[in-house]
């Protein structure tokens, strides 16, 4: 089943640079949902250098970090030469809304380049940034805490890295930061509350090794895309999750050891699109809440412990497009679900307890589950 792991946004780059200096606060970039990673043209930028103190620090910020570069094979940052910044392979300038002849380093792309090196506490220098992608380098160590000077970041890709430590507590200062993504990083300990009480449209974090439970006082939040996926984060779904039903429409928890019920709340979430919650540790049955979801059109629910009835209530519903819930034990599929292929629905249902299935479980490995079915007010997430 296909996920939006690596959205793409709609904007290009440097109008987006464009946008956030001329109306940062009314800036509305919307986020698709693609399969590609960011990475943007390299625009051409003009030869004209106007000395200014903004670019003073840009050159030593960036002049900084080169030096902390210690592998750049396909020469990224051979051009990093002199204090012309806005020549700079992988840097974005812009002109100050109110002062068209003062540049300013807005932006830095360095996708797919293979670096290798850390941040350098100099990069708080670059206080007028309003985006960094950093997407598949070999950067490494922790983030530098001068990073909270950044208080234009809306965007900040650091994924595919080799960064390590706790959750970067540092981009919890960056109010105006509307995308984070941190995957496939070396990322441990707890998962903070507070990251959900950003202002954030996107949060990623998944392939790291971030452990603890999803935190229990879940708070309203602006996210349109969580994914949390692979990593060890235990404990249960908790209610309060209904607390993200304004904005979220895409919940990945693939293989992040959650086991319990899956609270009804989850059905709540009535703008939901994606509901991955696979390779977990679920019990229980399929909330009928779900049914409620018109906008889903994947939901998987497969590799947990969950049993009982699938409902026909998630199978009629008028979006989906994937329902997969193999490897339960769920032992009846009510109405329509019994054939899903006929509405045009792909449906995996393989090892369950399903009569009249092909490739189910075998009835030793179905009578203990059928025989003694879950209470679920008595493992609810506040007690599990």
């Amino acid at each position: 089943m296909a996920h939006s792991f690596i959205p793409s946004i709609t904007t290009p780059a440097l109008i987006l640079l464009l946008l956030h200096f001329s109306s940062l606060i009314n800036l509305s970039a919307k986020h698709g949902h693609s399969h590609h990673s960011r990475s943007h043209p390299h625009p051409t930028h003009s030869h004209s250098f106007v000395t200014n103190q903004r670019l003073q620090q840009a050159y030593i910020a960036l002049q900084a970090w080169k030096r902390v570069i210690y592998s750049d094979p396909n020469n990224f940052t051979s051009n990093w030469i002199g204090p012309n910044v806005c020549n700079y392979h992988g840097i974005y300038c812009s002109s100050l809304p109110n002062s068209t002849n003062v540049q300013v380093v807005a932006g830095i792309d360095l996708n797919h380049g293979d670096i290798a090196g850390f941040l350098p506490d100099e990069l708080g220098f670059l206080s007028d940034l309003a985006l960094i992608h950093l997407n598949s380098n070999r950067f490494c160590g922790v983030l530098p805490l001068s990073l909270s000077n950044l208080t234009l970041l809306y965007e900040l890709d650091l994924s595919n890295n080799r960064f390590v430590g706790i959750f970067p507590s540092v981009v919890l200062s960056l109010h105006s930061l509307k995308y984070l993504d941190l995957r496939f990083n070396e990322f441990e300990g707890p998962l903070p509350s507070q990251l959900f009480g950003r202002n954030l449209d996107a949060i990623f974090v998944n392939n790291n090794r971030l452990t603890s439970v999803i935190p229990s006082n879940v708070t309203a939040s602006t996210a349109s895309v969580v994914v949390f996926a692979n990593n060890n984060l235990g404990g249960c779904i908790p209610p309060s999750i209904a607390s993200l039903a304004n904005t979220l429409e895409e919940l990945v928890l693939i293989n992040t050891n959650i086991s319990g019920c899956l609270t009804p709340e989850v059905g709540f979430l009535y703008k939901l699109r994606v509901l991955d919650l696979s390779y977990n540790k679920l019990i229980g049955p399929i909330p009928y809440t779900l049914s409620g979801l018109e906008h889903l059109e994947q939901l998987n629910l497969a590799h947990n412990m969950m049993s009982e009835n699938v409902p026909e209530g998630i199978c009629i519903l008028p979006s989906l497009a994937n329902f997969t819930i193999s490897y339960n034990f769920f032992f009846e599929e009510e109405g329509v679900c019994r054939n899903l292929s006929s509405k045009g629905v792909v449906l995996d249902d393989r090892r369950n307890c399903l009569k009249d299935k092909p490739l189910q479980r075998s009835k030793k490995d179905c009578d203990p589950v059928v025989e003694h079915p879950v209470d679920c007010f008595e493992f609810h997430c506040g007690k599990f």
